[in-house]
């Protein structure tokens, strides 16, 4: 989190400093890539909140950071995009949001808003885009800074919790499903079973899809039954009947050829993972040939985000939670690396 200088005053009276955690040496997670920090509290900026954070989601993109898969763009970096929290101050440009209202900051923190990309309503793939727990400090802190006009306003009554999921692994996962092309009524496998997965795999149940979940956890398939899936099966194995469209959720490229050959003809995959393990060589009769196809997803646009979180206000989307205090943030990745968390993880300050 940025500094202030000595003649700012604090935008909380009171308050000077916040605690979190930051990415200090990217390795392994158990050579403790994490450390404790102690930071000044952060001043918004003209088009920024303050947020007092409530909850933050741990998503796999945070353990690719910590682990270096996903190379620093900064040092020290707070991970966390998954934010929900209380304004606790706002810049002066700022008209959406006041002192009180909860609000989420997410993944996606800013684009340039004028190349064609973003024209286009494509600014997922805006090459200025910025990252929140990636270019900017994020939510595995105390306080976060978030600008407003890429966070989103959260219902107050709602468990922080029950929220945090949504701002990634269900914004992710919902342009994931989109992305795949899955027909009315169609055949979905979903390979791996994590936070974004198990919220995912609702929707389509709810649109009228048969859901077939592919993962390497019982307690995950377990899961995924209770929420609707018609089948669920060890992540190498083949789905009960061919797929029209299928999700890969595990950041295992292995699992690529698998999933395209349990493809009925036409159908699509999409790999909704920022990042993923090399893909073995492909043959192309086995698994791209009868107009077989193969999508990446690239982040998401806001409209996916408001989009999604209408759609699990109406739909009641179910989130599954292993809630961590914010002193056990190590423990969360190191949890969510060895395949040990039941839905989704999230950090409560305090």
């Amino acid at each position: 989190m940025a500094g202030r200088t000595a003649d700012v005053p604090s935008p909380v009276p009171g308050r000077d400093a916040v605690s979190g955690w930051a990415v200090h040496r990217p390795g392994p997670i158990t050579s403790g890539p994490l450390v404790s920090v102690r930071r000044p509290l952060p001043e918004p900026g003209p088009r920024e909140l303050l947020l007092d954070v409530e909850a933050c989601g741990v998503c796999r993109t945070d353990l690719h950071l910590a682990e270096g898969d996903l190379p620093p763009r900064r040092p020290e970096t707070v991970p966390g995009h998954e934010i929900v929290g209380r304004v606790a101050a706002t810049g002066d440009a700022v008209t959406g949001f006041r002192v009180g209202d909860r609000a989420g900051g997410a993944w996606l923190r800013s684009t340039c808003g004028r190349c064609r990309y973003c024209r286009a309503g494509r600014e997922n793939l805006c090459p200025a885009s910025r990252y929140t727990g990636w270019d900017a400090d994020g939510g595995f802190a105390a306080a976060a800074l978030a600008p407003a006009d890429y966070a989103y306003p959260l219902p107050d009554r709602q468990d922080a919790t029950q929220l945090a999921p949504l701002l990634c692994a269900g914004i992710i996962g919902y342009r994931a499903l989109r992305r795949s092309a899955l027909p009315p009524g169609g055949r979905l496998g979903i390979y791996g079973f994590g936070a974004s997965a198990h919220l995912t795999a609702q929707v389509a149940v709810a649109e009228g899809a048969r859901v077939h979940v592919l993962t390497r956890g019982a307690q995950a398939r377990e899961l995924a039954l209770g929420l609707g899936a018609s089948s669920a099966g060890g992540a190498y194995d083949r789905p009960p009947e061919p797929l029209d469209s299928a999700i890969l959720f595990a950041p295992v490229g292995d699992l690529v050829p698998v999933a395209l050959e349990a493809l009925d003809r036409s159908g699509t995959l999409a790999v909704a993972g920022i990042h993923l393990t090399d893909i073995p060589a492909l043959n192309y009769q086995r698994h791209l040939f009868q107009e077989r196809n193969l999508r990446s997803v690239t982040s998401n646009t806001r409209a996916d985000g408001t989009e999604f979180l209408r759609t699990a206000a109406q739909l009641g989307i179910q989130v599954t939670v292993s809630p961590y205090q914010l002193s056990r943030a190590p423990e969360a990745l190191a949890d969510l690396a060895a395949g040990r968390v039941h839905g989704a993880a999230v950090l409560i300050p305090g």
